[in-house]
């Protein structure tokens, strides 16, 4: 998931990110300048990402939302999977959006004061969020439709596993 070029983007990020999205062919809508939303397909589900260059900030919001909601008999038990998740994150954070129950991983990247973001930066937020999300996925499952504990989803997606089966 590599652009050939490595140079910097000194106006509007997003179109560095255009072309990482066409270069690597994911279906995607450019809504307007501000705002490009696009699918990458992983192992577990679908991720739909959405970025948001906010100028007069100079930050670009990113979210990557997956299509779970969450029955509001386990909202408890999803919250505290979300706490333990997001306890060991070093980027970006999940959430549970109030008002539709979806669920997403979510982060903001200020710019000021560089000269714009990188091609690596934006495959980085990109690969970050598809890996969490793959990671967290089937702990999600276990809890919502599993009927497991949130302490045994957490081991479970936490195992390393080696090979494949």
């Amino acid at each position: 998931m590599s652009l050939q070029t490595s140079h910097e983007s000194h106006g509007n990020p997003l179109d560095l990110l255009e072309e990482l999205v066409s270069a690597n062919d994911w279906p995607f809508d450019r809504a307007s300048d501000c705002e490009l939303m696009f699918e990458v397909g992983g192992r577990w589900c679908v991720c739909h990402m959405f970025f948001v260059w906010q100028e007069e900030l100079s930050a670009i919001f990113f979210s990557c939302q997956f299509e779970q909601k969450v029955p509001q008999t386990k909202r408890r038990e999803v919250c505290e999977l979300l706490a333990a998740f997001n306890a060991g994150l070093w980027l970006g954070h999940f959430e549970l959006a109030s008002e539709d129950s979806l669920l997403l991983f979510r982060h903001t990247i200020p710019l000021r004061g560089a000269p714009g973001a990188s091609v690596e930066q934006l495959e980085d937020l990109v690969d970050t969020a598809v890996t969490e999300c793959e990671r967290f996925y089937p702990a999600l499952q276990m809890v919502v439709w599993g009927g497991q504990t949130v302490g045994t989803a957490m081991a479970a997606a936490l195992m390393d596993t080696v090979g494949e089966a």
